[in-house]
């Protein structure tokens, strides 16, 4: 008897479970892993979408006709608050860094160390390298304690440092030429045209590249011409004064390959935590158009980002890190660069949407482009190869920096620099787009 009531039980609660389950071949679908999309990235501002007008919208001094206005609609997005400091790239050329090392040696275990504190430093429980134990004194020490394993170990890191002639006598530092970064990416244009043919491979559409990723420090000298920028060649990138500072000396392809390695160490914390797969969208540079929406923060027809006509505030203060006068770089309050949070934010929240540093854009520049643009999220791009002409490699690059004028400090100016150059006056934010129509829906 108590097996006909247990198979009676089992068999209401099979039939309770079909109906309320959509069983009895009903359509329910197949959902993701739910997760709560309003998670704002950190360091990052939220750019909702929106219809606007872009382009010029003051005096076009130059009669250069650059920008047209024109009516476009943007995607929401999430934009770096401030641009990339030399501190937050110092990270990925670590990163990078070590990661050489580690395959060099093999598998180092008496050489890791675990971030402690800051999940933001390990990719997916990745370790890092005490420097202290195979740098140059490190090594010297395994060595006279006379742990063959481990000081053969450490002698291997001999290769990424300065040697012969190149080496500085008495000094052993790290040869920088040699952090080079390597990944590969779906290019999405060769993928749309050519994804139908049957004869194709997922292969065709895959771009590779190895980049190094080291910035240029010599910008500060090559940039002008008897100039005495020896303390900022020595000592910008690295000296903890200049932590804070927006980095340059880095190319559009620096710029990219940072942003690539960016997406790989949000990847790696996402797994390791257990996160839904394809949470966040992937680390990009910004088109030109998102740009220059971000830098209107929400206004219509402004010239500069803080909203206003003028470049001083109602105080007589200048609003940006640029230079005002002739010969005249101090008056903004910074020489050089300044720091990433200087002055007064725009109505999106962010710093800086106008000089201090010129900033690149993912967008090609081509002045016979825009006729052609789609009006929603506009946008073009050309995948330059090495063999192609210089002209096809020029970048759109925006905001100003602090040795232009107030001209190129206008939300609707662009210029342009060739994606494998690398200027003191330029740096970049990165962005990514929002998963969804609207994060305050």
């Amino acid at each position: 008897m108590k097996k006909i009531y247990l198979l009676a039980i089992v068999g209401i609660t099979v039939m309770l479970a079909s109906c309320g389950h959509g069983g009895q071949g009903e359509l329910v679908g197949a959902y993701n892993r739910k997760f709560k999309n309003d998670r704002i990235p950190l360091g990052m501002v939220y750019v909702p979408p929106g219809h606007t007008p872009l382009g010029g919208s003051d005096e076009d001094i130059t009669f250069s006709q650059n920008g047209p206005s024109k009516m476009v609609t943007i995607s929401a997005f999430f934009m770096d608050q401030t641009e990339i400091s030399n501190a937050e790239y110092r990270q990925f050329t670590n990163w990078v860094r070590d990661s050489i090392a580690i395959g060099m040696m093999g598998n180092p275990q008496q050489f890791m160390i675990t971030p402690k504190g800051n999940a933001a430093n390990a990719v997916g429980g990745d370790k890092y390298i005490d420097w202290k134990k195979v740098g140059p004194n490190g090594a010297n020490i395994w060595r006279n304690k006379g742990k063959g394993a481990a000081a053969a170990q450490a002698s291997q890191l001999d290769g990424m440092y300065y040697s012969g002639l190149d080496a500085l006598p008495g000094k052993k530092e790290l040869d920088v030429r040699k952090f080079v970064y390597s990944y590969a990416e779906l290019n999405m244009e060769k993928a749309a045209a050519g994804h139908k043919d049957p004869n194709s491979k997922r292969q065709d559409y895959i771009d590779r590249y190895s980049v190094a990723i080291y910035p240029d420090t010599m910008v500060w000298k090559t940039d002008y011409s008897y100039s005495q920028n020896d303390p900022m060649v020595r000592g910008y990138y690295n000296h903890p004064s200049y932590d804070d500072y927006p980095v340059v000396g880095v190319s559009w392809e620096q710029a990219k390959a940072f942003s690539h390695w960016r997406t790989r160490l949000y990847d790696g914390v996402a797994t390791a935590r257990k996160l839904p797969a394809g949470t966040r969208s992937d680390y990009r540079l910004p088109a030109e158009t998102e740009f220059e929406y971000a830098a209107r923060g929400g206004n219509t027809k402004t010239k500069y980002p803080w909203g206003g006509p003028y470049i001083r505030n109602t105080k007589g203060c200048l609003q940006a890190n640029f230079k005002p006068g002739r010969g005249d770089y101090s008056s903004d309050g910074g020489i050089y660069t300044v720091g990433v949070r200087s002055y007064f934010p725009n109505d999106y929240g962010l710093y800086n949407m106008a000089g201090n540093v010129a900033e690149w854009t993912i967008t090609s520049y081509n002045k016979g482009a825009s006729p052609l643009l789609h009006d929603l999220n506009p946008n073009f791009t050309y995948d330059a190869g090495p063999n192609d002409s210089k002209y096809k490699k020029r970048k759109v690059v925006k905001g100003g920096s602090w040795k232009d004028t107030g001209y190129f400090l206008q939300n609707a100016v662009a210029t342009y620099e060739y994606q494998d150059t690398q200027r003191s006056y330029i740096g970049f934010r990165c962005v990514s787009s929002y998963p969804g129509t609207d994060l305050r829906h």
